[in-house]
């Protein structure tokens, strides 16, 4: 699936994939601090600003308003040095809110234009 189409549980799979979740067998696994394996649900990145904003604050994502036809769009940065200048690589995204355009930049920064989303992830 492309990335700049997630939408829904899709995008909030593919939130807590980059933020080190794994999917096996039709649930969501995290490891805690001490290692051990947790089973959780997957936030809701793409609708609360509680679980996508402090990831657009560390990421250093810029979000603005386009247009009506195009919504917003999403930017995420990486600073890279290459001599005494850092160069910024973007990844730009864009969706019909601000947090959806955040997360799919994110999640395309992380994993690429097009993933797999397993089957049973709505």
């Amino acid at each position: 699936m492309k990335t700049s189409e997630l939408t829904d549980a899709a995008l909030d799979w593919a939130v807590a994939t980059c933020e080190g979740a794994e999917y096996k067998e039709g649930f969501l696994f995290w490891y805690d601090h001490e290692g051990a394996k947790r089973q959780i649900k997957p936030y809701p990145y793409s609708t609360d600003w509680g679980q996508g904003g402090p990831i657009i604050e560390r990421e250093q994502i810029n979000i603005s308003y386009c247009n009506p036809a195009a919504g917003w769009s999403a930017q995420g940065f990486r600073n890279a040095k290459f001599g005494p200048t850092p160069l910024i690589f973007r990844k730009a995204k864009f969706g019909p809110t601000p947090l959806i355009a955040a997360m799919r930049s994110y999640v395309a920064s992380k994993l690429g234009a097009e993933i797999d989303v397993p089957e049973g992830i709505a």
